[in-house]
Order: structure tokens, then sequence, then C-alpha cells
């Protein structure tokens, strides 16, 4: 099957006129990972094929959410205690498991993107050759951790996660919907 050229349309490309109203995910503390009291957002695309990165950065950039590098999701179990992390996959498709080691199995393909809300412990289970994603957090969380179970102390991390707030934007629509609904 040929594939699709990169779309250069900066919001239409990725979610229509549009974006869905995301499926979430709640996802509890499993003692090594501490996860979110908020959901975890999953937009899912109305496109096929991948996506340009850049248009991917510019939404994100155009809702508050800095852009700070590209790549893929590390294949082991981790997460974040100090930031919230949007992922845009533009390129591919992958099996995660969000939550920790007995967390849920997720798919993402070009298009998506998921929203994780600061401990949402995130892991690689399988992705194909060409999977690839930009990552975007909110502006005053722009030095994010990296934290592993059974690494990381889970009563200074759950601290850290305590203490950061809602962003003032969703990375996808901005002022209206996604973590501004389901994170309040």
């Amino acid at each position: 099957m040929p594939r699709q050229p990169h779309s250069t349309a900066p919001n239409a490309a990725v979610f229509g006129a549009q974006p869905p109203e995301p499926a979430t995910y709640r996802l509890d503390d499993d003692g090594r990972t501490p996860n979110s009291r908020w959901p975890v957002l999953h937009y899912r695309s109305t496109s096929a094929g991948p996506i340009d990165p850049a248009v991917c950065e510019r939404r994100f950039a155009a809702n508050g959410w800095p852009p700070q590098w590209r790549g893929g999701v590390f294949d082991f179990h981790h997460y974040h205690s100090v930031s919230h992390e949007a992922l845009a996959i533009h390129a591919g498709a992958a099996r995660l498991m969000l939550g920790g080691e007995a967390g849920r199995i997720v798919e993402v393909a070009a298009g998506d993107v998921l929203v994780l809300p600061a401990g949402t412990g995130h892991c690689r289970l399988g992705a194909s050759a060409d999977f690839a994603l930009a990552a975007a957090y909110p502006p005053d969380q722009q030095h994010w951790d990296l934290c592993r179970p059974g690494e990381t102390d889970p009563v200074a991390a759950r601290a850290r996660i305590a203490a950061l707030g809602v962003p003032a934007s969703d990375p996808v629509t901005g002022q209206t919907g996604g973590l501004l609904v389901h994170w309040r």
C-alpha cells in the first residue's frame, strides 16, 4: 500500500475541522507508578497516514505548550513527576502500556495525541519501524525528569506531582475542552 504524503494543513490535517472529544483513561497508583488523579486524554485522529511533525509542533505552540523534542517512547516503564506531557504521533503506530507494569495497553497511530498528566507511567511495547512523535510540555514545566518504578522514591514523586496544577490550556484544543474539562 503506498504511503500517504505528509499533510501540511495546520489543524485539519490532524483532526479535521474540530478535534474530537478525547477518550479518557483513569489509572490508579500501583505503589510503584503514581499515575494521576487526572485522566490521560487520547485524541484519536481522523487523518490517515503520516503528518508533517512541524504541524504537530505548531499546534502545540499555538495552544501554549512549547514543543521540546521529536523521537519515540522508551521501551521501559517510566513517568515524569515534575511535568505533564503531550505526545503527538506523526508517523507509524505503536502499542503502549500506560499506568505502569500492570497498566492499560493503548494503540496509537499517526495523528493521535496523548496528554499524560504527571505521574502517568508509559512504556513502548511495540511499534512500527517508522513510529515517531513530537513532545511538548506546559510553559512552566519545561524541565521534565525521568522516573522509573523501583528506582524513584514514590513518596517524593507523589509530593512533586501533587504540587503541579492544571495547565492554562489544552495542547490540542487550546482554551476549550480537553484537560480544561476533564482535569477540573
